[in-house]
């Protein structure tokens, strides 16, 4: 039932057709009371400041926009400096609600697939909890330089640096605010942000805003229980012919499937909702033996599903080299380091 209303909803944010009236309605009521939190938010928003810098990396729209991969680079970016990075998330469509340090062998149920994902690319302090500034706080008393948090634009957190992302494919969608459309709040927030970055670029941005493009380019093919990894392109002489299965289960599948056609990777695809849990019924009609690839995302919540010939694709993120340089400048300088 939820992949059905979430694909009926993603048709009407991403038509060029006005959404229905209904939606329109529930939309008024949406952004009355997000305006009321947020004039909330203001009067709470002095009452915790971290003790290290906070980086906040989030979007305006329901749904993936490349968060994650830009946290990765962040952190990379700021190991460059000698800087030691944690990272707060809230561990979205996770079962539990306590605070949870995660690892690359943490229960992706108990804490979320995306914080189990960050563990194993970076293998710094993560920490997810239902209120963000939990999170926060558990890691400012880990010895980190400063944190990043995986979402969470729309928090009270106080933030030294915000960067929004944007899914340089669908946008802004119909520009209409939940559940009409897919923005969590309004498009005026990109002027007010310290940075825009698009996930690709972004035909339709608008001409007096600054941003810049993220690409995430596919590196080798891994089996899903993390003991083989080949090239691409033996991946892809390897499959040639095989009957082949795509898995995705994040909030652009379709991007995902369009990397495999640019890969020469023929394949059934087979899209879920974002955060899916999956199951080994989920792959039943598969035959034993043929090939299944997935995203990173959806490898940590199938690695003990006992899948043979299972793989996945990670990516690597490029920024402009500009940009990069400008965000350096800024760690060192929230962080003393350039002093």
């Amino acid at each position: 039932m939820r992949a059905v209303i979430e694909s009926w909803l993603i048709g009407h944010w991403y038509s060029s057709n006005q959404p229905p009236w209904y939606l329109r309605a529930l939309e008024s009521l949406y952004g009355f009371a997000y305006q009321r939190a947020q004039k909330k938010a203001a009067g709470d928003q002095d009452k915790y400041r971290p003790s290290v810098p906070l980086v906040i990396v989030g979007n305006l729209t329901a749904g993936g926009s490349g968060k994650t991969p830009l946290v990765i680079r962040l952190c990379e970016l700021a190991a460059e400096l000698g800087l030691k990075a944690g990272i707060a998330s809230t561990g979205y469509g996770r079962s539990g609600q306590e605070t949870v340090l995660v690892n690359a062998d943490s229960d992706v149920g108990a804490c979320g697939d995306e914080p189990v994902l960050l563990a194993r690319r970076t293998g710094l302090p993560i920490v997810v909890a239902s209120d963000r500034i939990h999170a926060v706080k558990k890691l400012c008393d880990m010895d980190v330089d400063l944190i990043f948090s995986d979402d969470g634009l729309q928090s009270s957190l106080h933030r030294d640096l915000e960067i929004c992302v944007v899914d340089g494919e669908r946008g802004l969608g119909n520009g209409h605010l939940l559940p009409a459309g897919p923005l969590r709040e309004s498009a005026e927030r990109l002027w007010k942000v310290d940075h825009v970055v698009t996930n690709g670029e972004w035909p339709t941005k608008p001409g007096r805003l600054e941003a810049a493009v993220m690409e995430l380019q596919p590196s080798s093919v891994c089996s899903v229980d993390q003991q083989v990894e080949i090239s691409l392109q033996d991946f892809v002489a390897q499959q040639a012919g095989m009957a082949t299965h795509a898995v995705a289960a994040i909030g652009h599948p379709g991007r995902f499937f369009q990397m495999l056609e640019k890969l020469g990777i023929t394949a059934e695809t087979h899209a879920f909702p974002d955060h899916h849990s999956f199951k080994a019924a989920d792959f039943a009609a598969i035959e034993n033996g043929t090939v299944i690839i997935m995203t990173e995302k959806d490898a940590v919540k199938c690695t003990g599903l006992g899948l043979q010939n299972a793989w996945y694709i990670p990516v690597v993120t490029t920024l402009p080299v500009k940009f990069e340089h400008i965000i350096r400048h800024q760690l060192a300088a929230l962080t003393g380091e350039d002093s």
